[in-house]
C-alpha cells in the first residue's frame, strides 16, 4: 500500500512589527519617564503645536477686532492683554523652542551616530521645566493676563495693574529649560560624535543646532535676570526703571534687547539648518559650499550679540552708537546673504524635485529675503525714525521671524514625517496646504507694510477709518492662514494612523539620519554606525548608501 504525503496548508502569520522607539512600550508611564531623546522630541513637538494653535487663536481675535475702527468684538483692555499674550506664547512657547527642542532632540544624536544626548535625564528635566513654565504663563493668562506687550517695557510694566509678576516668572522658568537644552546639545556635539566624524563632516543641521545652543546658553541668563528684576521691581515698587524716582528705563531696553536680538537668531538659525537639508535632498546635490554655511552660522551666532542697539535708535543713544549698531546689523545681513546665495547655487544644475518640503523652502526663501531687506532698512537710522513703532515693524518682524520660522518648521515636519512616524503623508494635500499657508501669510502681513509706511501705529486698539481697507485685507489673510494650518494638521493626523508605510529613505537622501530604519529603533542604529562618506555625497550610488 502506497502512502501519500498530503501538504496541509498552514495559516499565514501576520508579520511581526519591527521594533522601534514607538512600540517598545505603550504605557503613559513609559512616555512620561522616558529618557529617549526621540520620545522627548515628540513630547516637545506636541506641546509646541498646542502653543502655536493657542497663539494663532489670539492672533485671529486681534485681526478680527481690526475689521472696523472702534470696538468690534473685544474692549480695549482685553485687546491689550491679547496682543501681549499672543506675543509671549508665540515667541517663548512656540518659535524659540519649536525646531531645536522637537527636531533637534529627535535628530541631532542620530545625525552624529550617538545613541542619545549626553545628559538624557537632564533632557527630560528640560521638557518638564518647559511644561511648568508654559502652564505658569497660561495660568497668568487665565488669572487676568498681562497688558504690557511681550517686551515688558518699563516704566509701564512697573505700574501695570495686570498680572506682570506671574507672567515674567513663568518666562523665567522657561529660560532654565532653554539653557539646559543648549548645554546638552553643545556637550553632545563635542563628545558623542561617531568615530571618524569630524567637524566638517557633520550634517549642516547639526551646525545650526550647535550655533543656536551657543546663543541660548550665553544670552538667556541675561533675559532671565532682567525679567526677574522687572517682577521684583513691580512687586516691591522700588522704581529701578522709573525716571520719576531716579530709575533708568533705557537701561532695561539695553538688557532686554541684548537677549532679544540674539533671540531672533535662536528662532532663525534652526530654520536655516532645516532649509539646507531640504535643498540638498531635493536638489540631489551637495551644498554649493559646506564651509561657507558652517562659518556663516557661527558668524551669525557671535555677531548677533553686538546688534541689539538698532532697536533703540529713538531711545536717545548717541550718534556714534547708532552708527556702530547700524554697521554691525549690516554685517549680520552679509552672513545671512551668504546662506541665501549658497542655497540657490545648490539648486543650480541639480536634479530638483518639487515636493511639499521644497514648496515650503520657496516660501521661506521669499519671506526671508523680503523680511531681511526690510530689516536692513529699519537698521538704518534715518528710515527707522519714520517706521519705528508702526505697523511696518510688525510686518518686518512677522516676515523675517514668524513667516520664516513657521515655513521652515512646516518644511521640517513634512520632510522628517516619514522618519518620525514611519508613515507617508498625501503629497497633493501637502501642495494645497503649502500654497494656502504662503498665500494667507502674505495677504496678512504685506498690507501691514503699507499701513506702517502710511503712519498706522502698532498696538493701537482704534484707528483712523482711512486705514480700514488694508486692515480688512489683512484680516481675511489671517483667516486663510488659520484655515491652511487646520488643513495641514488634519491630513497629517490622518496620515499618522492611515498613511502608507514609509521606506527607510523615501527621499533618497544622503544625510546620516536616513541610514536608520523609519521609524528608528530605540537605540537609533541596529549596529554601531560607521560614516564612511560625507553627509551630502551624491556621487555614491543609492544602493550602496542604503546597504
Amino acid at each position: 500500500m502506497t502512502t501519500v504525503d498530503i501538504a496541509v496548508p498552514v495559516p499565514a502569520r501576520r508579520p511581526t512589527p519591527r521594533e522601534s522607539y514607538l512600540n517598545v512600550a505603550h504605557t503613559v508611564k513609559s512616555w512620561a519617564l522616558t529618557t529617549d531623546h526621540k520620545r522627548i522630541g515628540i513630547l516637545y513637538l506636541v506641546t509646541t503645536v498646542f502653543a502655536m494653535a493657542l497663539g494663532g487663536v489670539f492672533a485671529l481675535v486681534l485681526r478680527t477686532e481690526h475689521l472696523s475702527p472702534g470696538p468690534t468684538i473685544v474692549d480695549a483692555y482685553t485687546y491689550n492683554r491679547l496682543f501681549t499674550m499672543h506675543g509671549i506664547v508665540m515667541v517663548w512657547l512656540f518659535m524659540i523652542p519649536s525646531i531645536p527642542t522637537a527636531f533637534g532632540n529627535f535628530l541631532l544624536p542620530i545625525m552624529i551616530g550617538a545613541k542619545d544626548v549626553a545628559f538624557p535625564r537632564l533632557n527630560l528635566l528640560s521638557y518638564y521645566i518647559y511644561l511648568l513654565g508654559s502652564i505658569w504663563v497660561l495660568i497668568a493668562l487665565w488669572a487676568g493676563g498681562c497688558d504690557t506687550g511681550w517686551t515688558f517695557y518699563t516704566p509701564y510694566s512697573d505700574h501695570s495693574p495686570s498680572a506682570v509678576v506671574p507672567t515674567v516668572f513663568g518666562i523665567f522658568i522657561l529660560g532654565w529649560s532653554t539653557i539646559i537644552t543648549g548645554v546638552n546639545f553643545i556637550v553632545t556635539t563635542h563628545t558623542m560624535r561617531a568615530k571618524g566624524l569630524g567637524w566638517f563632516r557633520m550634517p549642516l543641521f547639526v551646525w545650526a543646532m550647535y550655533g543656536v545652543s551657543i546663543i541660548q546658553t550665553l544670552a538667556t541668563p541675561v533675559l532671565a535676570i532682567s525679567l526677574l528684576v522687572v517682577g521684583i521691581d513691580h512687586w516691591f515698587d522700588w522704581g529701578l526703571f522709573d525716571p520719576a524716582r531716579g530709575g533708568d528705563p533705557v537701561l532695561y531696553q539695553h538688557l532686554f534687547w541684548f537677549y532679544s536680538h540674539p533671540a531672533v537668531y535662536i528662532m532663525i538659525l534652526p530654520a536655516m539648518g532645516v532649509i539646507i537639508e531640504v535643498v540638498c535632498t531635493f536638489s540631489h546635490k551637495n551644498p554649493a559650499s559646506y564651509k561657507a554655511i558652517a562659518y556663516s552660522t557661527l558668524g551669525i551666532a557671535f555677531v548677533g550679540f553686538a546688534t541689539w542697539g538698532h532697536h533703540m535708535f529713538v531711545a536717545g543713544i548717541s550718534v556714534f552708537d547708532a552708527a556702530a549698531f547700524g554697521v554691525l546689523s549690516m554685517l549680520v545681513a552679509i552672513f545671512s546673504a551668504i546662506k541665501v546665495f549658497t542655497w540657490v547655487l545648490t539648486m543650480r544644475r541639480g536634479s530638483v524635485v518639487v515636493t511639499t518640503p521644497m514648496l515650503y523652502f520657496f516660501a521661506f526663501l521669499f519671506l526671508f529675503v523680503f523680511g531681511g531687506m526690510t530689516g536692513v532698512a529699519v537698521a538704518t537710522q534715518s528710515l527707522d525714525v519714520h517706521w519705528h513703532d508702526t505697523y511696518f515693524v510688525v510686518a518686518h518682524f512677522h516676515f523675517i521671524m514668524v513667516g520664516s520660522t513657521m515655513t521652515a518648521w512646516l518644511a521640517a515636519l513634512h520632510y522628517w514625517f516619514p522618519k518620525i512616524t514611519g508613515r507617508m503623508y498625501p503629497e497633493r494635500m501637502g501642495y494645497v496646504g503649502a500654497t494656502l499657508v504662503f498665500s494667507g501669510f502674505f495677504m496678512t502681513f504685506f498690507p501691514q507694510f503699507l499701513l506702517g509706511n502710511a503712519g498706522m501705529p502698532r498696538r493701537y486698539y482704534d484707528y483712523d477709518p482711512q486705514f480700514q481697507p488694508l486692515h480688512v485685507v489683512s484680516t481675511v489673510g489671517a483667516w486663510i492662514l488659520g484655515a491652511a494650518m487646520i488643513w495641514t494638521l488634519t491630513y497629517l493626523l490622518v496620515a499618522l494612523f492611515r498613511g502608507e508605510r514609509a521606506p527607510a529613505n523615501p527621499w533618497d537622501s544622503r544625510s546620516y539620519e536616513w541610514l536608520t530604519p523609519s521609524p528608528p529603533p530605540k537605540h537609533n542604529f541596529v549596529r554601531e554606525p560607521v560614516f564612511a562618506r560625507d553627509p551630502y555625497d551624491y556621487t555614491v550610488p543609492a544602493e550602496e548608501v542604503h546597504a
